[in-house]
């Protein structure tokens, strides 16, 4: 009995620790994970690290000394730009090595080999719109520049001498959660993540959507509801700038493409709000008589931060900013000369073509009165626990076929990508991006400024500028085609040789200004330019209201200093609100409500348009206007099995205060006709009730910050390693265009002179480990809406207090 019982204590143990070490659905191997040996415990760091630390790696030409400062930024001091893009890699690595590791494998289509079949629809998607394509051009643009070369190269390596020294108790913690190991950096990696920040920012579309309308709608209505350019606007190269060039003879339209324009016609949208600030004061508008520049990118809000702080110093260079974890360079940032910053532009630069096949092999596509060859690119996607999947794509001379019939589209997602169009995207060129960030980070002057740009072909950009000569300038700026009028803004006849792009608007003629009469440059995604500009860029844009109060802040700004530009990053006031909210208060009338909409009223009636967090009227007029939008659109645009785009805020606005008795009001459902009036009002009501079911009686629980859900979640979502949802003003519209887990992804100011000084910060910390004090160590100076001085050291010897520890590589 004794040696039954022996055996089965056994067996029970055997079989307990064999259970521990598998991995059940999303739970790791247990055992492993808790190991004290080799688990999770191994990733906690003490805030105090070692003061010296000296490391031997292969590869390195001399000796880098990194000087880490008190939010363990690192500020590298190398001898050459070999080491130094190094050591880049290889101190980036350290702090963010999963980061760069799954955002590469989300851009290249691999996810399922660590997660399985639940992200294999989104490898497909990234697999059939061309990443890997994509970034495969753009690897060979990198690799026949010598300079960009050996950069990407020298960060390559620098990555896998990190890579190379970990044994697996060192693996950051999402390896150990997720269960798989890492593997060796490679070159083509860097141009994933630029085709990844394409995606993010110039992967959108809105022709399947304006198609379905034109089709619906008729073209009458189509160029009434979705106008080329918006009722308001403050563009961002100034009203009225004369274009100093003779330009290109614009492309005619194609014949199908009038036909379709004509009213006898009957027959992934882009997210609003997506977008960033930038501008620039010249010195005039200063304290110091110097310029001073200010940018905050709008993005997803993750921890670790998309952006990684890095001092990249040699005796070429010497620049200090943010960088993108798994690409070499500042991509935004300042040196003792000039400091840049970025916002998206939202060019046109990716449209769907019909296709149309011979028959059902697809092997042939008719283009230009003739019958082609389609090429096929097979692309193999491993799955975790599950045989590869083996998907071929074709490819006409416009690019891939995302989708080729309705059977090969997910489920889920993608109602904005149309069945058998081949997709010509920017994105898929041969580029070299490297090299435009490679020149601005040695920039001097306006001149050196001008020429990086040259090589910036996507995701298109505003440049903001400034330098110590006192110029400021801003240059919305990317390869643009050469198009027709509104060329994308729906679906092409793809067989039309008419239609394809008919080459690019010359670099030297992107709209820029420089030095402008009013004494600063803006931008917050809106329109580039007013109508006067001769190429079609884009017939839609970022609406007005960010930009707007930005212009009108600046025109009244004198002796401004950098505190000036934070407070102003944190600018809560509503362009929306202060359009509309006289117009829609008017038509209230106080004798039908009840008592809560009485309330509601006279304290909307007091507001001033400012998303505090603590405000109730922002809470009030914002589920006012979203009821009022929805009264006015959802029965004509939401049809069941029709993807529909809708027509935007200014256009509705537009509508609200100059027809009021427009057809676009009447709601067709109900027996008579609703005019504004009608439908301003009852939407209050509608809005009113339900705040008061879903937060009780108007009072403090109304309060902004409460209503809106802000959060920041871990880049994979894994609970407990976000903040939570935690109370913030701010929404889109506003410049601080805060909302839900989206905005100010690094907010960054300088103060040009002659001793230049930048601020700045981001959500979260250095770190990508959870287990750190540096994971959220800024995360509080940003909410409260701070900024850090940023350290900017002149010699690796330079004495600092901020200074806290030394790593020198040898």
């Amino acid at each position: 009995m004794k040696f039954v019982k022996a055996f089965l204590s056994i067996a029970v143990t055997a079989l307990l620790i064999w259970r521990l070490d598998c991995k059940t659905g999303d739970i790791p191997p247990i055992g492993a994970f808790l190991n004290p040996s080799t688990g999770f415990w191994q990733n906690a760091e003490s805030k105090n690290i070692l003061a010296t630390e000296n490391l031997k790696l292969p590869g390195l030409l001399d000796k880098v000394i990194i000087r880490y400062d008190d939010n363990r930024i690192p500020h590298i001091f190398a001898k050459n730009d070999h080491d130094l893009y190094y050591a880049q890699g290889f101190v980036t690595a350290r702090d963010r090595f999963w980061e760069m590791d799954i955002q590469t494998r989300e851009a290249s289509g691999r996810l399922s080999e660590i997660i399985g079949p639940k992200t294999l629809d989104l490898d497909r998607y990234h697999r059939r719109m061309g990443m890997v394509y994509g970034a495969e051009n753009t690897l060979k643009g990198i690799m026949a520049n010598p300079v960009t070369r050996v950069m990407v190269n020298a960060y390559t390596d620098g990555v896998n001498s990190y890579i190379h020294q970990l044994a697996p108790k060192d693996y950051p913690l999402e390896f150990k959660l997720l269960d798989y190991e890492p593997e060796e950096w490679k070159p083509i990696n860097c141009a994933f993540l630029l085709k990844l920040m394409s995606e993010t920012l110039a992967g959108g579309s809105d022709q399947f959507g304006m198609t379905n309308n034109l089709k619906r709608f008729g073209a009458k209505d189509v160029n009434d509801l979705f106008p080329d350019y918006p009722f308001n606007e403050d563009p961002i190269i100034p009203t009225g700038t004369k274009w100093d060039f003779k330009p290109l003879p614009i492309p005619k339209p194609s014949a199908d493409f009038m036909a379709q324009m004509t009213e006898g016609i009957k027959t992934k949208e882009i997210t609003p709000g997506v977008g960033s600030n930038n501008w620039a004061i010249s010195g005039d508008k200063s304290a110091t008589g110097y310029p001073i520049l200010a940018n905050d990118p709008h993005l997803n809000l993750t921890f670790p931060s998309i952006w990684y702080q890095v001092q990249l110093s040699s005796p070429t260079v010497n620049v200090n900013g943010v960088s993108l974890p798994g690409a070499p360079c500042i991509i935004i940032g300042y040196n003792q000369s000039i400091s840049w910053g970025v916002t998206n532009v939202d060019a046109d630069v990716l449209d769907w073509y019909q296709v149309k096949f011979k028959d059902n092999t697809k092997n042939e596509y008719w283009y230009n009165n003739q019958w082609n060859k389609v090429k096929k690119r097979i692309e193999v996607i491993n799955v975790l626990n599950q045989k590869p999947i083996i998907d071929t794509v074709l490819y006409t001379h416009q690019g891939p076929v995302v989708y080729e019939t309705a059977d090969k589209k997910p489920a889920k997602g993608g109602e904005n990508i149309p069945v058998g169009n081949a997709l010509r995207w920017i994105a898929h060129d041969e580029s070299n991006e490297f090299m435009c960030f490679h020149l601005l980070n040695r920039g001097k002057n306006y001149a050196d400024y001008r020429k990086a740009l040259t090589y910036f072909t996507a995701p298109a950009q505003n440049f903001i500028f400034a330098s110590n000569d006192k110029d400021i300038a801003i240059t919305p700026n990317g390869k643009f085609p050469l198009k027709f009028k509104d060329q994308g803004k729906f679906i092409l006849d793809g067989s039309d040789p008419a239609n394809d792009w008919q080459g690019w608007i010359p670099a030297d003629q992107n709209p820029t200004v420089k030095n402008p009469p009013r004494g600063f440059v803006s931008s917050a995604n809106q329109s580039s330019t007013d109508p006067s500009y001769p190429y079609y860029i884009n017939w839609r844009f970022e609406q007005y209201y960010r930009g707007k109060r930005i212009n009108d802040k600046l025109s009244a700004m004198h002796r401004a200093n950098v505190d000036s530009m934070r407070i102003m990053q944190m600018d809560n006031y509503s362009i929306l609100a202060q359009d509309v909210l006289p117009t829609m208060l008017k038509y209230l009338d106080t004798t039908k409500m009840s008592a809560q909409q009485i309330s509601a009223f006279h304290i909307i009636k007091l507001w001033d348009k400012h998303y505090a967090v603590n405000s109730i009227g922002a809470s009030i007029f914002d589920n006012w206007w979203n009821h009022f939008y929805g009264m006015v659109w959802d029965d004509k645009f939401t049809v069941k099995g029709t993807y529909l785009k809708y027509p935007s805020y200014d256009r509705t606005e537009k509508l609200l205060l100059t027809e009021p008795n427009s057809k676009w009001f009447d709601i067709a459902a109900t027996s008579t006709k609703e005019t504004c009036a009608d439908i301003v009002a009852h939407s209050f009501y509608n809005a009113v009730d339900e705040l008061v079911h879903k937060h009780g009686q108007p009072g403090p629980k109304w309060q902004w910050g409460f209503i809106k859900e802000t959060y920041i979640n871990h880049l994979a979502n894994l609970p407990g390693f976000g903040t939570g949802i935690f109370a913030a003003g701010g929404r889109g519209g506003v410049i601080n265009a805060l909302r839900n887990g989206n905005g100010p992804s690094w907010r960054m100011v300088v103060q040009m002179g002659p001793n230049v000084k930048g601020y700045g910060v981001f959500p979260g910390g250095e770190s990508g480990n959870p287990g750190s004090f540096y994971y959220d160590d800024m995360y509080t100076t940003w909410k409260n809406g701070q900024l850090n001085e940023l350290l900017f050291l002149r010699s690796p010897t330079e004495p600092s207090v901020r200074v806290k520890t030394t790593l020198v590589l040898n």
